[in-house]
């Protein structure tokens, strides 16, 4: 059904946004940087523009204007805007909350290689991304120590050469997408010459953030003779997902990718059972299976997005009364060290 919010939505888009139609790269580098523009663009109430710049010093603001189009103009509370809009709250000190919560800094071997699972490394392709999420566990993370020269990946290449219990290479970043199809083009044909290799898996939020990325040449890449590829998305809310949004991935679909949907629970985003029933249900309408439902890593500057343990299982419960069960997401957290996601049961 379509509703007055919807029409409002859609015509902001149109009227306040003009770069829906630019090449992905175009949108990519005209990304919304300063909180006085995003501010300004959405009729935000003028005293939240001082915390907001005083967060972005922390970690910058980055958002691109097509996923800023599908906000609703003059709500401090909209989902999309509170997971980009940097608030106050992220200075505070909250203890528990550190830079690296995952412990990824002892599990990165080689600069853009982290291997902390078995049969399965990741590679850090890019240390960009088309949107900063305030609740990023890798809001921190050093990515100038992790940006391999050519002769660097291919050691990180002979590295998984020489382990042939690797299975799976997960592209990721940052976002990998944000890296041109011909660095992406290269290693996964390397990826694809080594025979014990069966999976290559994508993490990237950039086809529901600039859906234009994916292009014809991104998806020849993506088919690999000899991998089976897998595509995991991330997104929080239903209003991520538009029309364009919806093509894109329809376009993965039709190329043989499986399709996932990572999702972080967040207060003031999704921690309520209407938002993420919605969720799963747009996201299977264009052929995308929810895989995980995120426990926020407990990173500094995010406290304030936390939900706690028990109303995410009532939350997930909700869910199971109204959906089939295979789009209930899983419900898990990350802990340092653990053999793989720990399921919240």
């Amino acid at each position: 059904m379509i509703t007055q919010t919807t029409i409002i939505r859609q015509t902001q888009a149109l009227e306040v946004l003009s770069t829906n139609t630019d090449s992905w790269q175009q949108q990519l580098a005209d990304v919304i940087r300063d909180p006085a523009e995003l501010c300004e663009l959405l009729q935000i109430d003028p005293r939240y523009l001082a915390p907001a710049l005083a967060a972005s010093e922390d970690f910058p603001l980055r958002v691109p204007r097509a996923f800023v189009g599908r906000m609703v103009a003059g709500d401090i509370n909209d989902p999309l805007l509170r997971q980009v809009l940097p608030l106050g709250e992220e200075l505070d000190y909250q203890p528990g909350f550190t830079a690296d919560p995952l412990q990824e800094a002892q599990a990165n071997p080689a600069p853009g290689l982290i291997h902390k699972y078995h049969g399965r490394v990741l590679l850090v392709v890019s240390g960009g991304c088309a949107i900063n999420c305030r609740y990023c566990f890798r809001r921190h993370f050093p990515y100038e120590d992790n940006n391999p020269s050519r002769r660097q990946w291919q050691q990180t290449l002979d590295y998984i050469r020489a382990d042939d219990s690797i299975q799976e290479v997960i592209f990721s970043g940052g976002d990998p997408l944000a890296a041109g199809d011909k660095l992406l083009a290269e290693l996964a044909s390397a990826i694809n010459d080594i025979p014990h290799v069966t999976t290559l898996r994508i993490h990237s939020r950039l086809p529901v953030v600039i859906p234009q990325r994916i292009s014809e040449q991104c998806l020849q890449w993506l088919k690999q003779p000899q991998l089976q590829t897998v595509m995991v998305i991330h997104s929080n809310h239903a209003n991520e997902i538009d029309a364009e949004v919806g093509a894109a991935l329809m376009k993965l679909k039709q190329a043989g990718i499986s399709l996932l949907n990572q999702a972080v629970l967040l207060a003031g985003v999704n921690d309520d059972s209407n938002s993420l029933t919605l969720l799963s249900q747009r996201l299977f309408q264009y052929g995308v299976l929810p895989y995980y439902l995120h426990l926020l890593d407990r990173v500094q500057g995010a406290a304030h997005f936390q939900v706690n343990e028990t109303q995410a299982l009532q939350l997930v419960a909700a869910m199971r009364d109204t959906l089939p069960g295979y789009l209930v997401p899983r419900l898990v957290k990350e802990e340092p060290g653990a053999s793989s996601k720990t399921p919240i049961r």
